[in-house]
C-alpha cells in the first residue's frame, strides 16, 4: 500500500527522507520504500509520524481528510 501523504507531509515540512528515517531509526532507503509503497509501514512508525507531524494516523492512511489534529478534536466535541 502506498502512503502518498507521508511524502506530502515530509515535503510540506521541508524535511529530507534521511531526517525522517533517522527519526524512525531506519535507513533512508528503507524509508523511501515506505513512500513508494514497497514496504508496509509498521503501526509504531505510523504513531511516531502522526505525533511528529501533529496529525492522525487516519489522515496518513487516507481515512480522513482532516490534516490538523486540533481540527479533528473540534469536530468531535
Amino acid at each position: 500500500m502506498r502512503f502518498k501523504r507521508i511524502k506530502d507531509l515530509r515535503e510540506d515540512n521541508d524535511k529530507y527522507q534521511k531526517e525522517i528515517a533517522e527519526l524512525l531509526g531506519i535507513s533512508q532507503q528503507y524509508y523511501s520504500e515506505y513512500e513508494n509503497g514497497k514496504r508496509t509501514i509498521p503501526i509504531q512508525h505510523l504513531i511516531t509520524l502522526a505525533k511528529y507531524y501533529n496529525t492522525s494516523i487516519d489522515y496518513i492512511v487516507g481515512l480522513s481528510d482532516t490534516k490538523d489534529i486540533t481540527e479533528s478534536k473540534k469536530k468531535i466535541s
